[in-house]
């Protein structure tokens, strides 16, 4: 049976992967799947990526790292993500790897104006993400939990905008029957939020918001935790991989 990759860009802070797992395991949970169905691929240390027709599909990991470094292992992973593309791999990216799934195809990533979003935010569905079969069932808003300095700030040619933020208008994009990235963070849960807004306290006050208020603001995002889940019910792994 085909594994399907977790494509890892990054590892959580250290203080935050000793009290909750890293970016695999809650990959691993969101999606719902066995660790006997997983092939985790560092591509952020080197590891190589097997040819797209080796595997059932591939999820796409978050990152301290920014796209617009251009690091050798991140556009390796670019020319990978567009021979995933011409097989019409399932692929599911998030922050870094929504990003990079962007950029690989030919939108344009940057700084978000006005500074880092971050905390639990509401999701605005675009008027054609309550036709696409994997946003059908998500009501029009929903909460989403973010943490990002870079984002995509032009959709490739092509891409269908599915959602919104307040400060992001590109927080959900399909590519392709199969290929979608989120800039939001499906894979976390509040404790995992908190976590990341007190480790970014002193940036968040320098940079004019009250850490203290958004800390006080993440609630559970429900609706944004089932969409790997979703993702993976919708391709049937071990269907795909047979």
């Amino acid at each position: 049976m085909k594994p399907v990759l977790i494509i890892r860009t990054g590892r959580a802070p250290d203080t935050i992967r000793a009290r909750h797992g890293d970016f695999p395991h809650w990959f691993r949970l969101g999606a719902g799947l066995h660790p006997r169905q997983l092939r985790i691929v560092d591509v952020a240390i080197g590891e190589a990526l097997p040819p797209p027709r080796e595997v059932a599909g591939a999820m796409i990991t978050g990152s301290a790292a920014m796209v617009t470094a251009r690091e050798p292992w991140s556009e390796r992973t670019a020319a990978w993500i567009r021979d995933a593309m011409d097989v019409e791999l399932p692929l599911f990216g998030v922050c870094y790897g929504h990003q990079l799934m962007a950029h690989a195809l030919g939108g344009r990533v940057d700084y978000l104006p006005g500074g880092r979003e971050i905390g639990t935010q509401a999701i605005e569905l675009s008027a054609g993400a309550f036709h696409d079969p994997l946003t059908a069932s998500l009501p029009a808003s929903f909460r989403a939990h973010t943490t990002h300095e870079q984002s995509v700030l032009e959709p490739p040619a092509g891409a269908a905008v599915l959602a919104r933020s307040a400060r992001d208008p590109h927080q959900l994009l399909r590519y392709g029957p199969r290929a979608f990235s989120t800039q939001f963070h499906p894979e976390f849960n509040a404790d995992v939020m908190r976590a990341y807004i007190a480790r970014k306290h002193v940036d968040m006050r320098r940079e004019g918001s009250d850490p203290r208020q958004v800390y006080s603001a993440v609630a559970a995002t429900p609706d944004a935790r089932r969409l790997l889940r979703q993702f993976s019910r919708r391709h049937d792994w071990d269907k795909v991989a047979s």
